[in-house]
């Protein structure tokens, strides 16, 4: 992974989630979902298993963003 890619990976996963406005959560779950992208065009090429977690990390996250941005259900 370049280094650029693995710095904005890292960036993103030590980011701090609370306080966010809404606006500031659809950044980041863009961002994430720009960043798994990325990280998969070379680890199809690679298939090494850092990326695999770097990917699973960021996944992890973007789904506890997107909980929060979709609030929670009714019952």
């Amino acid at each position: 992974m370049d280094k650029q890619l693995s710095l904005e990976v890292e960036a993103f996963v030590s980011m701090k989630m609370s306080h966010m406005a809404t606006s500031d959560r659809v950044v980041a779950s863009r961002k994430a979902k720009e960043l798994v992208l990325a990280i998969n065009e070379i680890y199809k090429k690679t298939k090494d298993s850092k990326l695999m977690d770097a990917m699973k990390s960021i996944t992890i996250k973007k789904r506890k963003i997107e909980k929060r941005l979709k609030g929670r259900p009714e019952i």
